[in-house]
């Protein structure tokens, strides 16, 4: 009877393990180390790069929104799988946000890595406030989504 009890707490405590290991969130984008999923260029610079993680917890990482944007639009059934669709904070380098929630300034004074111009920036005020000073036009995900897919950059 001991065994038999021994062997269901192992098998309870192998279950908890594994179903712990499994969350589904984001993860740190390691700069400088990882390739983008899209253009294949390192990620380097913490004001621009961008996250999708599936349903299954599997992390992608990209240079910029616009190379997120584009895999999106080449891969639609990675859009649907998506847990989180994420783009960096450009007043907070590193800090990875919904990019769904986000403004997205499109600005030829703000040259993001694949020349589409997108910066993304949580704050609506903040962003309204940049786009002001430094011009362009301010867009929300779908826009940006469509602005890539169309490749219309900033005159």
């Amino acid at each position: 009877m001991k065994s038999l009890n021994l062997y269901l707490s192992c098998l309870v405590l192998l279950v908890i393990l594994l179903l712990a290991g499994c969350q589904v969130e984001p993860k740190p984008i390691a700069y400088g180390e990882v390739n983008c999923t899209h253009c294949q260029m390192t990620v380097s610079d913490n004001r621009y790069g961008a996250e999708l993680v599936n349903d299954k917890g599997k992390a992608f990482y990209f240079d910029s929104a616009e190379c997120l944007a584009q895999y999106l639009d080449q891969n639609p059934e990675q859009a649907e799988k998506a847990a989180f669709v994420l783009v960096t904070d450009f007043t907070k380098p590193g800090e990875l946000i919904d990019a769904r929630s986000v403004s997205f300034i499109q600005s030829k004074e703000l040259p993001s890595p694949m020349g589409m111009f997108l910066t993304a920036v949580a704050d609506q005020a903040a962003a309204t406030k940049m786009q002001q000073e430094v011009g362009g036009r301010l867009l929300n995900w779908e826009e940006a989504l469509i602005a890539v897919k169309n490749n219309e950059k900033p005159e």
